[in-house]
């Protein structure tokens, strides 16, 4: 085989793989969007539409998983990554509001620093949950929201070698913080506006009976 038909063989590779390539990155953004979609659809309680969304974006995940094993250097890509982050917040979210129990990376079949990225942006998630709850007048459920937000973060900082081994997730846990905290004061102020509001009802309805006394 002379030069030329050697590099007439790299060039035939070259432009199928810029294919695979054209077409993986495709289904890496469907695949987001996709679980985008189902976080808001979570949000509105809105499970069948949101678990078919899922549905969807597993078939997409499973076949770039495939198609990686044939071209790893293509796929596994900082939009691969972003992918299965979001796959992975958006059955994590969905699973914790519809059945209130945690999905874990063997089930979702995906790697576990995908999982635990995806678990720690479920945080900001759960504050929106909490914020829904309070304009609903639901102090009680925005408490159980935020009790699940911490249960989340402590068991994140728990993980002391993780910040090692997960790039990103320092960032993602100062973060976390801050938004457990901006919600827990969110959450006590309308509890205390709220009781306010109980015992100035009762205070009321006793000067009324009083006042009913008195007239008597």
């Amino acid at each position: 085989m002379n030069l030329d038909e050697i590099l007439k063989a790299v060039q035939l590779e070259l432009r199928k793989k810029e294919k695979v390539k054209t077409r993986a990155q495709d289904a890496m953004r469907k695949a987001t969007r996709l679980s985008k979609q189902a976080i808001l659809l979570v949000h509105q309680e809105r499970f069948k539409e949101a678990k078919r969304l899922l549905t969807r974006a597993k078939r997409i995940i499973k076949g770039l998983n495939a198609l990686s094993r044939e071209y790893p250097d293509i796929i596994y890509s900082g939009l691969f990554d972003v992918a299965l982050q979001e796959y992975c917040e958006a059955n994590i979210l969905f699973n914790l509001i519809r059945d209130a129990k945690f999905i874990s990376p063997e089930e979702l079949e995906v790697p576990c620093v995908a999982y635990v990225l995806g678990l720690a942006d479920v945080i900001g998630e759960l504050r929106r949950v909490a914020l829904d709850s309070l304009r609903k007048g639901n102090v009680e459920a925005a408490e159980k929201s935020l009790e699940r937000m911490d249960e989340v973060y402590t068991a994140l900082m728990a993980m002391n070698d993780a910040y090692l081994l997960v790039p990103g997730l320092r960032r993602k846990c100062d973060v976390a913080r801050r938004i457990i905290e901006t919600t827990r004061g969110d959450v006590t102020l309308e509890a205390r506006r709220t009781s306010l509001e109980e015992h100035m009802r009762k205070f009321e309805k006793l000067v009324r009976r009083k006042g009913r006394g008195t007239k008597r």
